[in-house]
């Protein structure tokens, strides 16, 4: 039985889930216009890329630069788990090294950089993303 000072964790909403699948689907699918779906038009993006600018809109542009320099990039998603309007995520970017990267020549090798996100959500929309990529295994590729 539970007290008053005990409160049950909610989880997950399956339309929670479905909106974070969707946004790394946008990665996948080569459609950027998917964030449009599953962002509120204020997200926050943190912390901002040089120059981006905020909100949907600002991971779009650097989604498309992506996809110009890493036609192949696929996220892949190894871990979602969190409660109610909040969530983490373990991925990684998947692509191979054919063009010049972060000013890092070709190699021709497969990179993959991991990925480790912190998404708020209301409504079944994200409103706030932490990201951290670590771009060692890109730094690794060109040894």
């Amino acid at each position: 039985m539970e007290s008053k000072d005990q409160e049950l964790v909610k989880a997950l909403t399956e339309k929670e889930k479905d909106a974070i699948r969707k946004f790394y689907g946008a990665f996948n699918t080569k459609q950027p216009e998917m964030l449009d779906e599953v962002c509120s038009p204020d997200w926050k993006d943190l912390p901002l890329a040089p120059g981006q600018e905020d909100g949907p809109r600002g991971l779009q542009e650097i989604m498309r630069q992506l996809f110009a320099v890493c036609p192949d990039i696929q996220v892949v998603i190894h871990d979602i788990f969190g409660t109610h309007e909040r969530a983490a995520v373990r991925a990684s970017m998947e692509f191979t090294h054919t063009n010049e990267v972060m000013g890092i020549p070709p190699t021709g090798r497969k990179v993959s950089v991991a990925l480790h996100e912190f998404h708020y959500l209301k409504d079944g929309k994200l409103t706030h993303t932490w990201h951290l990529e670590d771009w060692f295994g890109l730094l690794m590729s060109s040894r």
